[in-house]
């Protein structure tokens, strides 16, 4: 059977192509119904922290669904969510204690923007409501989320419908100016904060939004040191709210709890998503200071953001269960390890002339091409260099996550690699043979020399 649209009753994602079917997971790899593995490099959209198959995973969630699928947050609390609740909160700062559950990273985007406001209102401040975002950047595919989007292709099409932001540039060492160290460039895009916040006015400025390595939209670039402290003291100056969007970095990606724990910044608002529940069950969590929530209780007594979803036991579990088992394996210092022997023999890659950066943290990889490296000049969108790779490796047996249009004029190609923290140096290895044995191909379709 042909899985594609039109010949399927499913509305795909993608409406153009076959797609295969997958009827097993194991570890790192995954299996379709013609017996081909595949390497899963990206872990999905970098969600599979844990593995595929976790026999504990799914024990967990089993038990649960046999004793409550579901309640309703709003009349009720449920054991998972108190538990999960506690395990986050042992490895948040201090100050970030509270724990708000969702389904999805856009619906903790929409919540992160809606406490702004509300703690706004509640504390005296009835003007704030303006965000200020980065590009590139990502942030979600709902209306707010996307407003928060620094990507012109996810947004184009909904402009209409969408906020008017305001945004500022995000440091990416392979884009720093010619003539201009690093350390000066983070400078410069953190003041243009504190130049947004003024132009806005302050009084009507809520919160500020970044993820502390940028993601899919940039492929793991990740600031340079003294950036986010910048960044924290003008939000301190100006009385906003910094929200850090650790929805892909977050739960170990970057080799760390948080990717911010790098820069020894506290935010006030920490989005959760992905690997918090490992792929198991949609889960995303809002991480919030006690003090902006003590505010709300004090006043209104809630916050105005339901959603049918949020709180539920079932896949409270399924994070319970995955958390527990990122402690108990030891799995985000091991993304730290595997990480660097990622990044370690992703340098074989420089052989191909398109390779223009090779970056990442922890396990979480990025690797942009270029048509030529010597002026880091883009491929015109056209070629769609990022998608062929991305299809050619599946072809190959390899899952990547590829990324197209995070510079200026839509244009850009990268692929983002993000494997379970489970892989082992010698399926990195074969991740990288694949991965080259893929370029290789790309580049004889495409006649560029190698």
């Amino acid at each position: 059977m042909t899985f594609r649209f039109p010949q399927s009753h499913v509305f795909y994602r993608t409406l153009t192509a076959p797609l295969p079917k997958v009827v097993r997971g194991e570890g790192i790899y995954l299996y379709d119904d013609q017996g081909k593995r595949y390497l899963d490099g990206s872990g999905g959209a970098l969600v599979v922290n844990v593995g595929h198959g976790v026999r504990e995973i799914a024990e967990a969630m089993a038990e649960q669904a046999r004793t409550v699928a579901y309640v309703n947050g709003k009349h009720f609390t449920n054991e998972p969510v108190e538990a999960l609740a506690r395990e986050i909160a042992e490895v948040m700062p201090p100050s970030l204690n509270k724990v708000y559950f969702l389904s999805s990273g856009s619906a903790a985007t929409e919540a992160a923007i809606k406490l702004a406001r509300q703690y706004g209102v509640e504390a005296g401040h009835p003007d704030k409501y303006k965000i200020i975002a980065r590009r590139p950047g990502y942030h979600g595919n709902t209306l707010a989320a996307l407003s928060a989007s620094g990507r012109s292709v996810t947004k184009d099409l909904y402009r209409p419908l969408l906020h008017d932001f305001t945004f500022i540039p995000a440091p990416m060492q392979y884009r720093c100016p010619d003539g201009e160290t690093f350390a000066a460039f983070g400078l410069r895009c953190a003041q243009a904060l504190e130049t947004a916040i003024v132009r806005e006015g302050a009084e009507t400025v809520a919160a500020f939004i970044a993820e502390p390595i940028i993601g899919a939209s940039a492929g793991a670039a990740a600031p340079p040191d003294g950036y986010f402290e910048r960044i924290r003291e003008i939000c301190d100056h100006y009385d906003v709210l910094f929200i850090a969007d650790e929805v892909l970095t977050g739960m170990g990606r970057s080799g760390t709890w948080l990717a911010i724990e790098n820069d020894a910044v506290i935010p006030d608002l920490i989005l959760l998503g992905k690997g918090l529940s490992g792929g198991y069950a949609p889960l995303s969590a809002l991480v919030a200071r006690e003090d902006l929530v003590t505010t709300l209780a004090e006043g209104s007594g809630a916050f105005a953001y339901g959603q049918t979803f949020s709180h539920t036991p079932l896949s409270a579990a399924a994070g319970l269960a995955t958390v527990r088992y990122l402690k108990q394996h030891h799995l985000v210092a091991r993304s730290a390890e595997m990480g660097g022997y990622l990044l370690e023999r992703l340098q074989r890659l420089w052989a191909f002339p398109f390779v223009g950066d090779i970056r990442g943290k922890g396990l979480m990889a990025g690797v942009e091409f270029v048509e030529d490296r010597a002026s880091k000049r883009p491929f015109r969108r056209s070629v769609q260099f990022a998608e062929t790779v991305a299809q050619v490796a599946l072809r190959n047996g390899l899952v990547l996550w590829p990324n197209a249009g995070h510079l200026d004029h839509d244009e850009g190609d990268l692929v983002l690699l993000g494997p379970p923290f489970i892989i082992t140096k010698t399926q990195i290895d074969e991740l990288v043979d694949l991965l080259a044995t893929t370029l290789s191909e790309v580049a004889a379709s495409l006649k560029i020399g190698v």
